[in-house]
């Protein structure tokens, strides 16, 4: 609860997650090596140098403090100096010196407190130059400057630590994301192709990895074939009894024929009645067995459809959508079926029917309008069940049907990774159907 805020600054994806989950561990042992190991190795290292380095300074100030003369002073420094490895001189004034020392110096902040901390005679100091350090003193004999090497005040090139560490922990870091990359590939084919199998196409997919995602992935591979055996048992059995009522249907129509016309009108009517169930079992059945991808232009694809339906003389009114030239892949019989199902759906409830279409970045939205009375909203859920009629709201008298319709259109855009959605049209006051295929 508390950290829910961060969830929107973390990476969404498989590998940014386990690149952040690898990479976070490197950083934090970094900053809390360089934390501890150079703010207290270093600064105790600086420490014990530097104050060591003031005794020298310390006893070279207090032999010019000793020298009864200038020139005994000089002298007593030129021999100090020499065994001591300094440089000295004798200016006429002291510098005023602030805090001179690089923005890269990590310990000239500790040789300035420490020095001017042991040597109280101390009233300049200069770190400018990274190889050196210079400081003045006031003496009786008049001010005096002494020049050493920085390497006696402080550990050389602490920087390299940082360096080398950044640099291993690079190295390590790639190493580590290779072999992290090769166990989060078979994850992602995997999702691949149930992401494509959502779509209603099966893609080849062989389990590989660890044996933890190799058991995930037989386990979708169980789950695929069981799904699909499944489906073409459903659709083989509906195939079967429509196609096995169809020849003694055929017989009782031709027996009814030779029959009083006013007697047998009733029997043929339910004759037809029980055609028209068989015709909706094969429809059913065949939304099941859907033809192979294919990549067309969705727009066209539309334009035959309406065009069809206008040679049948249905009133279908094409709205105009800015969709040329796109093409995708899809199931072109099924979907024809799945838009004619729409457009005579809306022409049974109305007058005419609307239809467009919408290109979105991730989705094919075909719309189908009309101006009749349209679904009650807590019907429509209802409505995409198999062998529901919705009376009397959508009177069944304008047109024969089994409840059939919006079912098969809702598999086929499940097939297609999409969905059927039903709501009411703002412009035309009836229906709205959105068959959304994925792209």
């Amino acid at each position: 609860m508390v950290f829910r805020w961060l969830k929107q600054y973390l990476p969404r994806g498989l590998y940014g997650r386990a690149a952040l989950i690898l990479m976070l561990p490197v950083v934090t042992l970094q900053l809390l090596v360089s934390v501890v190991f150079i703010q207290r190795h270093f600064d105790g290292v600086t420490n014990q140098m530097t104050r060591a380095a003031s005794i020298e300074v310390r006893y070279v100030q207090r032999l010019v403090e000793d020298a009864p003369t200038l020139d005994a002073a000089k002298e007593a420094v030129s021999q100090a100096a020499q065994a001591l490895e300094m440089e000295y001189e004798w200016p006429m004034t002291i510098p005023e010196i602030d805090e001179d020392k690089l923005w890269s110096d990590l310990t000239g902040g500790k040789v300035r407190r420490v020095m001017f901390q042991e040597v109280p005679e101390l009233r300049a100091l200069s770190l400018a130059d990274r190889r050196r350090v210079t400081a003045w003193f006031q003496t009786r004999h008049g001010p005096l400057e002494l020049s050493f090497s920085r390497r006696r005040v402080s550990a050389s090139n602490p920087h390299q630590l940082l360096v080398i560490m950044v640099v291993m922990g690079a190295l390590m870091t790639v190493i580590a994301g290779l072999f992290l990359r090769n166990q989060l590939r078979p994850i992602k084919r995997m999702a691949a192709a149930a992401q494509e199998y959502g779509k209603g196409r099966i893609t080849p997919f062989h389990p590989t990895g660890a044996v933890e995602v190799r058991a995930a992935g037989t386990a979708f591979l169980d789950m695929r074939n069981r799904i699909e055996r499944q489906s073409q048992s459903r659709t083989m059995m509906l195939s079967g009894i429509s196609h096995d009522l169809r020849t003694p249907l055929t017989r009782l129509r031709l027996g009814l024929s030779l029959m009083d016309e006013a007697e047998a009108a009733p029997l043929i009517r339910d004759v037809d009645d029980m055609q028209g169930l068989v015709d909706g079992f094969l429809d059913f059945a065949r939304s099941e067995a859907l033809d192979d991808f294919a990549t067309t232009d969705v727009a066209d694809l539309l334009g035959d459809v309406v065009s069809d339906a206008r040679r049948a003389g249905q009133a279908v009114t094409l709205n105009a959508s800015d969709t040329e030239d796109v093409s995708v892949p899809l199931r072109v019989q099924a979907v024809r079926r799945a838009l004619e199902n729409l457009i005579g759906n809306a022409l049974r409830y109305g007058s005419e029917a609307y239809v467009s279409v919408q290109v979105h970045e991730r989705a094919i939205v075909y719309l189908v309008e009309d101006n009749g009375p349209g679904i009650p909203p807590d019907k429509r859920e209802q409505a995409l069940r198999p062998f529901v009629r919705l009376d009397p709201s959508r009177n069944q008298n304008k047109g024969s049907g089994v409840g059939l319709g919006l079912s098969i259109v809702s598999d086929i855009a499940r097939s297609h990774g999409g969905i059927l959605r039903l709501g009411e049209s703002d412009i035309y006051g009836g229906l709205k159907a959105e068959l959304v295929l994925a792209r």
